[in-house]
């Protein structure tokens, strides 16, 4: 028997026990064993998702705080200190506290929003129904890899209240800054209770990647083979490959810097004077810290951006009616972005007295992961040209994400010359080259996502209009607060600084700061709007009439409009075709689950 037709056999034996076992519980649900400690991939997607815009809310209100200080240095916001308290006597944000904001929002927005809750809710949502499966390979560790994220929230949130403030040695957390307790304020309990809620989520991504790929490569349905999976499932294969293989390298530093911080070791430390005394510490190195974070950090780039690059992928075929561009090149491009995520790590450590020898290599190599992003990037845009293009929130963010992605990345074209590097390291520059690259672009996909599939998350849609009005707000606004960043980093201008204006050279960004305060003020509302359809659309948006609202193409649009667990109530569907077939024949859509006709081309 071939090794394919085994895999069906057991899939069928799989597939079967689960229909045995949903008829047999399917009464027995409770709330807590339903909406709380689910083992359905749908609630927990459901769970990730909520969770991650309830940080995503916390983590661009930080920003906001933050930006009023940067904006408006010399001004003072009594209801600051209602707030904030002592963090903002006189109604004025103390340095410690622009610091710790700075560091929560850096951590909350890449790893508990555009980690987890990108990651968690997609490829848990689509995963078992692009693929055609009853559920994860182990639902189990999927309900456990929301709670380890769960548990980490509380643990971050707590950090929040403690009395000597959180964390506030940047969201890279350096040492020696972060290995010291004596060294600010911020580098006290607040430094523990970061580390640990840190290493508990670094197990549910653990969880949740070995999850997704035993279930892409072990549960795929009769006919679905590799090459015919959409894109999405392919972004999701190679994220959580990505991660399972980089986060242990980040959970061992953290170990370490937990050991010097608490344990007498000297991993980071060495030669450290605090307050002209010298301290015991020998022989350790703050840029071995540097290594083992960037080798998790520069792959964490890619963990945020390749999930939102396989969605875009399929809402721009499905919204212009025209079959993806380059399937297999886009496939190849995915697996080269994997491979070179992990050999560009040092071009964040050009300035910390890395042999110019080995950083060209780097230089090299981070000039070459271009390659594989231009090739997406045309295969986008040759998809969608000449396309009729029906314009939803979810397809104007998915263009706009290939907007983003692309001015973004030139920006990181002149950061990966190592000559250039020492010039704009650490300015501005570097703000807005990646939040435009990672944080807008992986947000627009994010907003594409759910736009896309919140109907199947629950049977309902979202409110168009003020889909449209969050796109346009939140596409301009971005431009506006991270384009002119670019011009104060070429000045010089440096980041996480608490007050520029008393430099001359600085000063005369004073307007332009405030301009960009206020705009951000502005988009941070329009997410609020967001938020709020959100909410509301869950109870009262429009009612799904169909099974497949957009006349995609893929196996999720044929499971029932409320999917109890297990998804399809009778047999899982077969599949035949890939999933890209539009405009094909005289049809506007064939299904993945239309049988081959006599005459008709296979892809």
């Amino acid at each position: 028997m071939s090794n394919e037709a085994t895999l069906h056999s057991q899939q069928e034996v799989m597939h079967g026990a689960h229909d045995h076992h949903d008829h047999e519980h399917h009464h027995e649900d409770s709330f807590i064993s339903k909406y709380v400690f689910s083992m359905d991939h749908k609630m927990i997607a459901k769970q990730f998702l909520i969770t991650g815009i309830v940080w995503a809310i916390i983590g661009a209100f930080f920003s906001v705080l933050f930006r009023l200080q940067l904006g408006f240095p010399d001004a003072t916001f009594p209801w600051l200190e209602s707030i904030l308290g002592h963090w903002a006597k006189g109604g004025r944000i103390t340095a410690e506290a622009y610091y710790a904001l700075v560091t929560m929002h850096g951590t909350i927005l890449v790893f508990f929003v555009l980690t987890a809750g990108l990651s968690g809710t997609f490829s848990n949502l689509l995963i078992p129904l692009q693929v055609g499966a009853r559920d994860m390979a182990s639902p189990f560790m999927n309900c456990l890899s929301y709670w380890f994220f769960f548990l980490a929230s509380l643990v971050m949130m707590a950090s929040l209240f403690v009395q000597t403030g959180p964390a506030s040695g940047g969201w890279t957390m350096y040492p020696p800054l972060s290995a010291l307790g004596d060294a600010s304020i911020g580098s006290k309990i607040g430094v523990d209770l970061w580390l640990t809620s840190m290493a508990l989520f670094v197990v549910s991504q653990l969880l949740g990647g070995l999850n997704y790929i035993s279930t892409i490569l072990n549960m795929r349905t009769k006919g679905m083979a590799m090459t015919k999976m959409p894109l999405t499932i392919w972004s999701f294969f190679f994220t959580a490959i990505l991660g399972v293989l980089s986060f242990p390298v980040l959970l061992s530093g953290f170990i370490l810097l937990l050991m010097d911080r608490h344990a007498g070791t000297s991993f980071y430390l060495s030669d450290i004077f605090i307050a002209g005394k010298a301290l015991a510490n020998e022989g350790g190195s703050a840029i071995l810290y540097q290594h083992l974070f960037w080798f998790l950090g520069h792959p964490e780039v890619y963990i945020i951006i390749l999930p939102a690059m396989g969605m875009v992928s399929e809402v721009l075929a499905v919204s212009s009616r025209k079959p993806i561009f380059g399937y297999l090149a886009m496939i190849g491009s995915l697996f080269a972005i994997c491979i070179l995520a992990f050999l560009v790590w040092a071009h964040h450590m050009f300035v910390t007295g890395l042999n110019p020898f080995l950083g060209a290599f780097f230089v090299l190599l981070t000039l070459l992961i271009a390659v594989p992003s231009a090739i997406k990037v045309f295969n986008w845009i040759t998809t969608i040209w000449k396309g009729n293009i029906n314009f939803t929130p979810a397809s104007l963010f998915s263009i706009g994400f290939v907007s983003t992605f692309i001015s973004g990345g030139l920006t990181g074209i002149w950061l990966g010359n190592s000559s250039i590097d020492i010039h704009l390291h650490d300015t501005m520059f570097v703000i807005a080259h990646f939040h435009i690259v990672m944080g807008v672009s992986a947000f627009f996909g994010m907003f594409a996502g759910i736009y896309h599939w919140f109907p199947k998350l629950y049977g309902r849609f979202m409110n168009s209009t003020i889909g449209y009005i969050h796109f346009w707000v939140t596409m301009v606004g971005a431009y506006l607060i991270f384009w002119p960043m670019h011009y104060e980093g070429m000045a010089g201008m440096p980041r996480r600084y608490y007050d520029v204006s008393n430099w001359a050279s600085f000063k005369q960004f004073g307007g332009l700061n405030e301009f960009i305060t206020i705009v951000v003020i502005l988009v941070f509302a329009v997410q609020l709007l967001f938020v709020f359809n959100f909410f509301y659309s869950i109870f009262k948006g429009r009612k799904m009439t169909t099974k497949n609202p957009w006349h995609a193409t893929s196996l999720e649009w044929t499971t029932p409009i409320h999917a109890g667990h297990g998804n399809w109530p009778g047999e899982i569907p077969e599949v035949y075709r890939w999933a890209y077939d539009y405009s094909k024949d005289g049809r506007d859509f064939i299904p993945q689950t239309e049988p081959i006709g006599p005459n008709e081309e296979v892809h």
